[in-house]
């Protein structure tokens, strides 16, 4: 079975993510497991596109993204990736797609009720999300499917949006919400293993 794990760079304002930062921290106290690949992608669309599409042609069973949500008090498990690309704090024009006469969105077949149930098991807050916004993370969720779907090739794309680390919320300056990094680390591991127990029957959903 194999595994992409990816995680992204940081941006704005934060010296760090989320993302990364537990995404290390997961493999300082586990390694690197059998099957799993990890990378780390920046927060640019058409580098993202370029390594994410180059990533996939080495074939993976299950992708599994992670990002960084700002403001959140629990990990978000997304369920719909859309076909918008934008940032919501811009203000402008109706967003273009991401992919031109592509599919309106695509429905994870992940397991995620099974997640969300494993993290609460393990005290970690989490809920199910029913997209994943529309700029970076929803795009690597959405192109991820694509790239398969175009290629009628069965994946398991998942993405789950992680709150700050509470270094993170320290250093912000503000009343943000974070959890422990080892607490976004056993988030990995409990998701990892959910994955690694179910099995990938059927293509992702197109929703028209």
């Amino acid at each position: 079975m194999k595994i992409l794990v990816t995680a992204f760079e940081p941006y704005d304002q934060w010296r760090s993510n989320s993302s990364w930062e537990a995404l290390t921290e997961y493999l300082r106290e586990h390694g690197l497991p059998p099957g799993v690949t990890t990378r780390r992608y920046p927060v640019d669309f058409d580098q993202l596109n370029e390594r994410l599409s180059k990533d996939l042609e080495r074939g993976f069973d299950f992708v599994l993204h992670l990002g960084q949500s700002p403001g959140s008090c629990a990990i978000h498990l997304e369920s719909i990736a859309i076909n918008v690309a934008g940032v919501t704090y811009a203000p402008g024009n109706l967003f273009g797609p991401i992919v031109h006469d592509a599919p309106v969105a695509y429905r994870t077949r992940c397991p995620l009720n099974k997640m969300c149930s494993e993290l609460h098991d393990a005290a970690i807050p989490a809920s199910i999300s029913y997209h994943a916004g529309t700029y970076l993370c929803n795009a690597a969720m959405y192109l991820s499917h694509h790239w398969h779907a175009v290629r009628n090739l069965e994946c398991c794309v998942g993405f789950a949006h992680l709150p700050l680390t509470l270094e993170q919320s320290i250093a912000s300056g503000r009343e943000m919400p974070g959890l422990p990094v080892k607490d976004l680390s056993r988030a990995i591991h409990c998701m990892l293993n959910v994955l690694r127990g179910s099995a990938t029957e059927k293509p992702p959903t197109v929703l028209a």
